[in-house]
């Protein structure tokens, strides 16, 4: 049953405070991520409203702050440049359908088969494309950017770069920017040192009349309620052809970074978080963002370890920042619209530099160089394509490179000491990965008349292992040499099929165990 506290040693008067804490944090982060994706600032404040308080009502890991994020954002650009917002906002709500889908099929589950060194990968390329969709920004308006479609299309020459002072200027305020986020904090913690930078900033250009460009100069975020509206786009399989892709890709990054953010929450509390309740929050959220003209999003890491830092650890903390965000969106628009864009990129820069594991330079050196590679390539994917594929691929290597590791593990010992019998022990997983090596290993030609092979340390992991079994048995029916198998599973002996009757298989004393094996279904 929901309540506002769950049983996470949260307490009212924490909650609300770290709540209103990140609500100040939430706005520029919205605001820039909204610039990513091609979209008005409001459509950004709007999803950070919204995804953060259904996510605190529904989700699974009290605590955690969900809003507008840099992942999804660059996936959406491409989409909004070629068809328009509304495309967006339908593929949002399709987001929505299949992250509800993920979470009731109980997918949360596989990601614990992420492994570390994905994980590296995964918040290294985060933090790369961050830092690329910011370098349009010191383009002159009328310039093609660095970020038209994926973070890689174009190319770092085609900005039509700032210059002279207006560069100048941008670069001096984005260096004060973080200078103040980074020097704050050792002096005082009371106010957010991301808010207080952009404040000064602020302060600075509009009291000291320098010209630069700000929120306002690029769109207007007044604005009240998000109102329900249904996405103007044409209902047939055209749209869905054109949406479903970006959907699918944005529901895989929404449920990753999530589910990845409630795992390290999870650690940092020493709590469990519930994955698959997780999932189907998001895909509330982001049903719910399509029809009341957000972008959408998914967890936030940075935001989420601000909250949990500073003692937010129940539903009331998310909640208080989504309503404190939603009255910032009401009230405050037209001090918003003072911002100048590089305190939001200077605050963008910081979160690129906290982002990014810089410790993952560090144990290159010590680490397997299969994990080392497998940082580099998903931080490489991500960048060139999307988190969803680099995660996907980062997994994929991982388990090629365990099978392989344990394809070598597979032994046999071959014993023909005594007179017209050779015995055979095996050792090791039999699989996919080892059944050439295991198969190499005996000598069928040499062998006595009389062959017994031993599995009793040995398991039968898959249908490879299986067929690979059934092929060494024919081998030596067809040499004409009697075989006994024995410690195989009665399992296995039902499945092996080409030697039929020929082969004695001894099920006694056998391990009680199953083989992955489709013909079994």
């Amino acid at each position: 049953m929901f309540t506002i506290t769950d049983n996470y040693s949260s307490n009212i008067r924490a909650d609300v405070l770290s709540g209103l804490t990140v609500a100040l944090a939430l706005v520029p982060e919205a605001v820039a991520f909204a610039f990513v994706a091609g979209v008005e600032p409001l459509v950004g404040l709007y999803a950070a409203f919204m995804v953060g308080l259904l996510t605190s009502i529904f989700g699974g890991r009290p605590g955690m702050i969900s809003g507008a994020t840099g992942a999804m954002a660059v996936v959406m650009v491409s989409l909004v440049a070629a068809h328009g917002v509304q495309y967006l906002f339908a593929a949002v709500v399709l987001t929505g359908v299949l992250q509800i889908a993920a979470g009731l099929f109980k997918l949360g589950k596989f990601i614990r088969m992420v492994p570390h060194p994905v994980m590296l990968g995964f918040v290294n390329g985060l933090a790369i494309v961050i830092f690329l969709a910011q370098l349009s920004q010191f383009g002159q308006e009328g310039g093609t950017g660095w970020l038209s479609g994926t973070a890689l299309e174009g190319s770092i020459i085609d900005v039509a770069w700032l210059e002279g002072m207006p560069m100048a200027v941008m670069l001096g305020l984005v260096a004060v920017t973080m200078a103040i986020i980074y020097i704050l904090p050792k002096f005082t913690k009371a106010i957010p040192s991301s808010l207080a930078a952009i404040l000064v900033v602020s302060g600075v250009v509009a009291f000291g009349d320098i010209e630069t460009k700000t929120v306002g100069d690029v769109a207007s975020i007044a604005g009240g309620l998000p109102s329900f509206a249904v996405p103007s786009v044409p209902f047939n399989f055209e749209t869905l052809s054109i949406i479903f892709p970006y959907a699918l890709v944005l529901a895989a990054i929404g449920l990753i970074e999530s589910l990845l953010t409630l795992r390290l929450i999870d650690e940092v509390t020493q709590t469990r978080g519930r994955g698959n309740q997780e999932c189907v929050a998001q895909g509330i959220a982001n049903t719910a963002n399509g029809f009341f003209g957000g972008m959408g999003g998914c967890a936030m890491i940075g935001q989420s370890m601000i909250n949990v830092n500073s003692g937010g650890r129940g539903r009331l903390s998310g909640l208080t920042a989504a309503i404190a965000l939603l009255c910032f969106i009401l009230f405050t628009s037209d001090l918003i619209e003072q911002i100048p864009v590089a305190a939001l990129v200077g605050v963008m820069f910081v979160v690129v530099i906290g982002t990014f594991e810089w410790s993952s330079f560090r144990i290159m050196g010590r680490v397997p160089r299969s994990d080392a590679l497998v940082i580099v390539i998903v931080s490489a994917v991500t960048v060139i394509t999307d988190l969803a594929v680099a995660v996907l691929v980062g997994v994929i290597i991982s388990a090629l490179v365990f099978a392989w590791e344990h394809a070598k593990q597979v032994q046999v010992k071959r014993d023909n000491s005594t007179v017209g019998a050779t015995r055979y022990s095996v050792n090791g997983p039999l699989f996919f990965g080892s059944t050439s090596s295991f198969l190499e290993q005996f000598d069928i030609h040499n062998d006595q008349p009389d062959v017994t092979i031993d599995f009793a340390d040995s398991r039968v992991a898959d249908h490879s292992g299986l067929e690979a079994i059934d092929a060494l048995a024919l081998r030596y029916v067809n040499a004409g040499k009697k075989l006994h198998l024995i410690h195989l599973s009665p399992e296995c002996r039902n499945l092996l099929k080409n030697a039929g009757d020929l082969v004695e298989v001894n099920v006694l004393e056998d391990p009680n165990y199953f083989v992955a094996d489709d013909r079994l279904a």
